[in-house]
């Protein structure tokens, strides 16, 4: 266990999809790598994950950046919006069916237990935009 304040090594692992990591990847364990909520909220962390975010966006995509970056309902809005920021970018959420005021765009998929649906609002993302979608790791470690 981590003491208030102090944070766990974030250590990296060679092939994430192996068979031997796939128990980390369903279900995270206190041991693991994955951040708990309370390490999120840590500033300085939070800082540090952002900027390796942005670096890593840079680098993949030859220093250009996104106009918009959206994030996923709900974990998506942990580090989207503060790397919106740092990019220059604009931030659009993608929420789940009903949540968003205004008229949406809809996305419909089926799950093991049913139909579901996001929605981004009509005017978050203007045609020719670049985007970047931001999504976790932290419920399922993939």
């Amino acid at each position: 266990m981590t003491a208030p304040g102090q944070t766990q090594p974030v250590t990296t692992v060679d092939d994430p999809t192996s068979p031997e990591n796939a128990s980390s990847r369903r279900q995270p364990e206190p041991s693991s790598s994955s951040a708990s909520a309370s390490e999120l909220a840590n500033h300085a962390l939070h800082t540090k994950l952002v900027r390796a975010l942005e670096l890593q966006v840079l680098a993949d995509n030859n220093g250009i950046k996104p106009d918009v970056i959206v994030g996923l309902d709900a974990r998506g809005f942990l580090f989207g919006p503060s790397l919106a920021l740092r990019l220059g970018a604009g931030f659009a959420p993608v929420r789940k069916r009903g949540k968003l005021p205004g008229p949406t765009h809809e996305a419909k998929f089926d799950k093991e237990y049913g139909a579901d649906g996001f929605q981004i609002q009509s005017d978050a993302i203007k045609k020719g935009q670049s985007v970047l979608v931001v999504d976790d790791i932290i419920a399922t470690g993939m």
